[in-house]
């Protein structure tokens, strides 16, 4: 009777035992954890602390002299480095991180998208050796991010993705939780106010991280409002414009948005397709990341008649022509979103590189589609390089007022 007590006793034991490890493990070792931007986050690397008045004279060097009186802070700056991803695969990126000191309160983040760059050294973390002008909203009093886009900084061994929205998008949305959590880590409190502002393809950018942030709810980001200047968001309607002038004064951007398409979706098109000789042998060299826009262009003609194929020209003013890249194009502009966040957009009237009328179409479509929180302000007489600082200026005081 004993020898089988003691037998009921042990299978009695390997069963509690084989229960237990069939039971759910509460202990939190095999659960992935929330993402919270520490997944995103590389390091952040101390580069310098420059004074309000050093600033000052920044801005003044730059153009953005009607700025001065919104400088107030010491700016301490560092080199961001972070992940996101490029074609599906993550990939390291960077940019500038600017953080006011002593500010009377927490200071807001406010994520700003740099315009069409094409030299390396122009990456906005190379700073102080490079300014873009939006480092100057630090001094103003806010936690300022600037990526560099993917193909600068960290990652310029891989081609820029142009006017790609998906990347773009991801570039700034991935910063900002990567940012915020770094923040958080270090102590160094913000409000919860979240702002965008951008210039050129900045506008661009900052449009594709809007609609990122207001229609994906898995980033658990609340954006606050948003400046877009001259950002060609419509890119069918640049098409447009630029398959019926006979002159464009900035052929880089032309040349960069075909390299960079048929690079990013792989479409292993010889140059040749696109572009007649020289150019299709000399613009490899043009954008190896040495050269600044006024150089590219100078290799290049302001004549789209001169620097396309003939045949692809032609493709593109025929309806039924080049239906891949129209395609690429149409799926990378604003044609059907409309914002939700208090937005501004800007443009200046005589903008010769990206048309003011991109701007004004996207504009009367946002507010046809029942937007009530998109205002539009042409800059009179305003050339695109001309225009940033107004733009600026104009937005700062709006920024300030729903900073609360």
């Amino acid at each position: 009777m004993k020898k089988y007590t003691n037998l009921v006793s042990y299978w009695l034991f390997v069963w509690v035992l084989l229960l237990a490890g069939c039971q759910p493990d509460d202990s939190g070792d095999n659960v992935t954890p929330e993402p919270d931007g520490s997944e995103l986050f590389v390091s952040a690397d101390a580069k310098t602390t420059i004074s309000k008045t050093i600033l000052q004279g920044y801005a003044l060097t730059a153009g953005y002299g009607r700025f001065l009186s919104a400088i107030k802070y010491n700016v301490a700056f560092y080199k961001f480095t972070y992940k996101t991803t490029y074609r599906d695969n993550p990939i390291e990126v960077s940019g500038l991180l600017a953080i006011p000191q002593n500010t009377p309160t927490p200071p807001a983040i406010l994520s700003a998208q740099h315009g069409t760059m094409f030299a390396n050294a122009d990456a906005p973390s190379n700073f102080p050796a490079s300014f873009t002008g939006f480092e100057l909203f630090a001094a103003a009093g806010y936690i300022t991010l600037i990526p560099d886009f993917i193909g600068f900084g960290v990652s310029q061994n891989t081609f820029h993705p142009y006017y790609d929205q998906k990347s773009s998008a991801s570039t700034v949305v991935d910063m900002i939780k990567a940012a915020k959590w770094y923040l958080k880590s270090a102590n160094i409190t913000a409000n919860n106010n979240l702002f965008l502002v951008g210039y050129s393809e900045g506008g661009y950018v900052t449009m594709a991280a809007q609609k990122e942030i207001e229609t994906n709810p898995d980033h658990k980001l609340t954006l606050t409002a948003a400046a877009a200047g001259a950002g060609g968001y419509d890119l069918t309607g640049m098409l447009t414009g630029i398959a019926t002038t006979t002159t464009y004064p900035n052929p880089s951007f032309l040349a960069f948005i075909i390299q960079a398409y048929n690079t990013t979706y792989d479409w292993k098109r010889p140059l040749t397709d696109f572009f007649q000789e020289p150019y299709a042998t000399t613009i490899p060299a043009l954008f190896d990341g040495t050269k600044d826009i006024d150089a590219i262009n100078q290799g290049l003609t302001n004549s789209p008649a001169a620097l396309f194929n003939p045949a692809f020209y032609a493709g593109l003013q025929n309806p039924t022509g080049e239906q891949t890249l129209k395609k690429a194009l149409t799926d990378n502009s604003f044609l059907t979103w409309v914002p939700k966040s208090p937005t501004r957009l800007y443009h200046g009237t005589a903008d010769e590189a990206v048309f003011y009328s991109t701007s004004e179409t996207t504009f009367n479509r946002f507010k046809a589609a029942g937007a009530t929180n998109v205002e539009f302000f042409p800059i009179e007489g305003g050339m695109h390089r001309t225009s940033i600082e107004t733009m600026m200026i104009n937005a700062l005081p709006w920024l300030e007022s729903l900073n609360k």
